[in-house]
């Protein structure tokens, strides 16, 4: 699934929410949006067919109801699929050296890598037992 900028600032906001939410939730939380309010329609019905989103029941608003949408695929499954997709595990190395050696890294990534990477390597022996 390929998502367009402005579809993904759609998920990261469902994601961070960790719970449905409205259009107009979606717009209120959305920060640096590149898209105007009234495209929220249209990035909404695209994430429905190519579902990345479901909707996820109503809420009652004012005198009307709203859909209220909620994610279909978490962000950790939608970026795994995407860097494998791009690059396939051959590849993965020398992915994980770039963002390692790139500016975006801070100490505090880098220890949050080392617990994800650790516990990561726990689970798969634990799985070969």
């Amino acid at each position: 699934m390929e998502l367009t900028k402005s579809e993904l600032e759609v998920m990261n906001v469902l994601w961070k929410a960790k719970e449905p939410l409205s259009r107009n939730d979606i717009i209120e939380l959305s920060e640096n949006k590149s898209w105007k309010d009234s495209s929220i329609h249209i990035l909404l019905n695209g994430l429905l067919k190519k579902e990345a989103i479901y909707e996820a029941g109503f809420r009652k608003s004012g005198k009307t109801y709203g859909r209220l949408f909620a994610a279909n695929i978490s962000g950790e499954e939608y970026y795994a699929k995407a860097v494998f997709s791009a690059g396939g595990e051959e590849n993965l190395p020398m992915l994980f050296s770039a963002l390692v050696h790139s500016n975006y890294m801070t100490p505090e990534a880098i220890d949050e890598l080392e617990e994800l990477l650790e516990k990561r390597k726990k689970e798969l022996k634990a799985e070969q037992k």
